[in-house]
């Protein structure tokens, strides 16, 4: 990775966004296939002896101290940078991949950034030719709007699940931030009601929030969805260990800083919800369970906005995000939307 520059000024929750299309919770996929293919043995792990059990053991403790280390040091960063505390809690990294971007203006984000302490960036990564059009035609619009953060990835439908790491990895060492978060830029956010969410969490470590669900892993090849890898996973049917789905999740700052140091050996499944859900399955994370993180587009959410429970993110689940979002945008903000003054009202 390229070193990333210091932040100007210090924040404390990171949200991205990308069009990631993933699999929901009761979608009907397409028949599995049932032709079970037996690993090469070779490829199979062989059971650890007690030797080898005590050396993990060894092994993760030292990973704790240097993800407590490296939080440390980043906190550390900050204050010598000159950056100030506040009692601000959230902060916004968007990932993005679509021509929706026309609701964030320069002076919109600066207020956001001086008074809430909420940076809002579109990341995105480089295309497979260097300095083509597309890097090109991303690098002029950072020059007009500064608010595109280029991550050292190749950009590719395939290749989600490396863009997943290497956001967080270098969000948390860019910004000093209680919670990272990533969500689809096909997906409606209240961005004060999610500030509001998180902080409830705050005080406490290793913390995990999305709309957890357990999807089928896929054997047949040229499904959508298709998992390499299902053998893993056990028997033919079975399905994925809990995970967030993808269109909106956020893990506290440990947890970025984990996938920081950890970032080389990771392992990336076909499925970027997955991946990420896979890296702390063998961690003491608390897995946070709030279906306020995915409701559906109206009329759910605004049944819910007029009972006076406020949705954080709308989407259609046969979309995994909203359904021709570009033009529906505007309409379900104006039906499920907190106001747009919402934020510069809120206090965390």
């Amino acid at each position: 990775m390229q070193a990333v520059p210091e932040s100007n000024g210090l924040t404390r929750v990171a949200l991205e966004s990308g069009q990631l299309n993933l699999v929901a919770d009761g979608c009907e996929p397409k028949p599995l296939d049932r032709k079970y293919v037996k690993p090469d043995p070779k490829e199979v792990i062989s059971d650890v002896s007690s030797g080898d059990q005590a050396r993990q053991l060894l092994n993760q403790k030292m990973a704790n101290l240097e993800m407590e280390l490296a939080a440390a040091k980043a906190a550390h960063g900050a204050l010598v940078s000159g950056a100030s505390w506040s009692n601000d809690l959230i902060a916004k990294i968007s990932f993005f991949l679509s021509e929706t971007k026309n609701t964030n203006t320069g002076e919109k984000r600066k207020k956001l950034e001086e008074e809430k302490g909420i940076v809002v960036r579109f990341v995105i990564g480089h295309s497979s030719i260097a300095g083509g059009i597309l890097d090109k035609a991303a690098d002029a619009e950072n020059k007009r709007h500064g608010d595109i953060l280029r991550l050292d990835h190749v950009e590719g439908y395939l290749e989600l699940s490396a863009k997943t790491k290497t956001y967080f990895a270098t969000a948390v060492s860019q910004w000093d931030a209680d919670f990272y978060v990533k969500v689809d830029d096909d997906v409606h956010v209240n961005i004060a009601t999610l500030g509001h969410t998180l902080v409830r969490h705050r005080k406490k470590p290793h913390v995990y929030i999305g709309c957890m669900k357990s999807g089928p892993v896929l054997a047949q090849k040229g499904v959508k969805y298709h998992e390499p890898e299902y053998w893993k996973f056990g028997e033919i049917g079975n399905r994925y260990f809990r995970h967030a789905t993808g269109q909106l999740y956020a893990i506290s700052k440990d947890l970025a800083s984990y996938i920081l140091i950890n970032q080389h050996i990771l392992h990336k499944f076909a499925n970027e919800d997955v991946s990420l859900g896979s890296w702390f399955i063998g961690l003491d994370v608390e897995h946070i369970d709030d279906r306020r993180l995915c409701c559906g587009t109206p009329p759910d959410c605004e049944w819910k906005a007029h009972a006076g429970n406020l949705c954080v993110a709308s989407f259609d689940w046969t979309c995994s995000g909203i359904c021709r979002s570009i033009e529906r945008m505007k309409e379900i903000h104006r039906r499920c939307g907190e106001g747009d003054d919402a934020i510069f009202k809120a206090t965390f």
